[in-house]
């Protein structure tokens, strides 16, 4: 089943651009094309995100219509639209924001679970689907101590900036982003168009890409991040029940994923066999390493690529 939808915010402006001033040539015409031209896209981005009818029943129909419509290719033109409006914070799947323009159209967070919108909330499956799924994992290497000797407001700042970061970056991707301390999550579905096949080496790409906006000369304070990147089968979608749900990946390959994050010192990636094997050819200077890990009785073969300098940690 294949869901075909036309974003009816900017269809509404289309029209009413083209229809109002066409048929009325008065400055009161220009005026009201201004007024409309804002007042029906908020409406409907309003209508859509906070009191949909049509999702929780499409969604009855078929559990699996958040990625259907990942495959059909219906959620990568709003996220990219989205992450471009002010501002955070903003749904996770679908990235409409809650503030800035998102509080002017009074785009409300789900009862359920604030980081989602409504709409995406209940698009989502009532259980997990068993499906092919990249998990990133980065954390800043010495942050705990060196909170400690800082005041709150520096420590709340530097946090800030990992998380705008973070969610620039890796939302250009299509992950859906997750934020826990000072650790951020990125979950990456195949189902997606912009990735498919091309996960594995996107993700290498994206956690590159992460350390070097980090450590941007123009802050004074360099924040040191390790990484670890893992795929395999995962079980997706809504965990918990009755109010209280989120939409996530669970199982093995999640917490595989979290143990090579916490093997990679301050600017390293460090990457399972299975992502070497799909993305190797990307990071030929990546060195092999067994890794022994909490809750494996086994070493884990993985791959481990260094900085282009030695990153201290914060607490150094």
């Amino acid at each position: 089943m294949k869901y075909r939808l036309v974003n009816p915010a900017v269809f509404a402006t289309l029209l009413v651009a083209a229809l109002v001033p066409a048929f009325l040539g008065s400055r009161i015409s220009v005026v009201l094309a201004i007024v409309l031209g804002f007042a029906v896209p908020a409406t409907l981005i309003n209508f859509a995100h906070n009191r949909n009818p049509f999702t929780a029943r499409l969604r009855k129909r078929d559990d699996q219509l958040v990625f259907r419509s990942c495959e059909a290719g219906i959620f990568t033109p709003p996220r990219r639209f989205y992450r471009w409006l002010p501002s955070d914070p903003r749904c996770r799947l679908c990235l409409v924001p809650f503030g800035g323009v998102g509080r002017i159209f009074r785009i409300t967070p789900s009862s359920k679970n604030p980081n989602f919108c409504t709409d995406c909330l209940e698009s989502a499956p009532v259980g997990v689907h068993e499906m092919e799924a990249g998990l990133l994992f980065a954390d800043i290497r010495g942050f705990t101590a060196w909170s400690e000797k800082h005041a709150p407001d520096t420590v709340a700042a530097e946090l800030t900036r990992f998380y705008a970061v973070a969610s620039r970056v890796l939302t250009r991707d299509d992950a859906l982003v997750e934020f826990v301390g000072d650790q951020v999550m990125a979950l990456y579905l195949p189902n997606f168009p912009s990735l498919g096949e091309r996960m594995p080496e996107v993700m290498v790409a994206a956690a590159r890409r992460l350390i070097v906006e980090l450590k941007d000369p123009k802050y004074e304070i360099t924040l040191p991040i390790g990484i670890g990147l893992h795929m395999g089968v995962a079980s997706v979608g809504n965990v918990g029940k009755g109010e209280v749900k989120d939409f996530t990946a669970v199982g093995d390959v999640v917490n595989t994923a979290a143990r090579l994050q916490s093997c990679a010192k301050a600017g390293q990636i460090v990457l399972s066999k299975e992502i070497y094997k799909k993305a190797g050819a990307s990071c030929p200077n990546a060195e092999s390493a067994s890794l022994s890990v909490k809750g494996k009785s086994e070493p884990l073969e993985a791959y481990v690529i260094h900085g282009s300098s030695n990153v201290p940690n914060l607490e150094s």
